[in-house]
Order: C-alpha cells, then structure tokens, then sequence
C-alpha cells in the first residue's frame, strides 16, 4: 500500500510545534481592517492552539 499523500490545503493553514500542539491563524484578516482598531488588528496576528479534539483530525491530514 502506498504511502499517504499530505492534504496541501491542511499543510498550509496549521503547523504543528516541537510540542506536538497543532496552531491556527486567525480569521478575519484579509480585508476591511480599515475599520478595525490597532488592538483588535493587533491581536489578530497571534496563531493560537487548536482544540484537542480538533488537533487528532488535523495531524491525520498532515501525515506523510
């Protein structure tokens, strides 16, 4: 059987740390900041920790 190819789509909007917890980018950040505050635009650039139950799918997808 060969191997499993990588899901590009998944590759590209998660990476997974040396601790093995998988992050997201936020959304909401490709147009129409004008009328956003410099705090909230701000707070958009943090990646942050995706769900357990979320993170198991995602490593799936991002098996070699």
């Amino acid at each position: 059987m060969p191997k499993l190819k990588t899901k590009k789509a998944a590759r590209s909007r998660f990476r997974i740390t040396s601790n093995g917890k998988v992050m997201r980018f936020r959304a909401r950040r490709n147009h129409l900041l004008s009328k956003r505050t410099r705090k909230a635009k701000r707070q958009l650039r943090d990646a942050v920790t995706l769900a357990n139950a979320d993170a198991r799918r995602v490593k799936k997808m991002l098996v070699k």
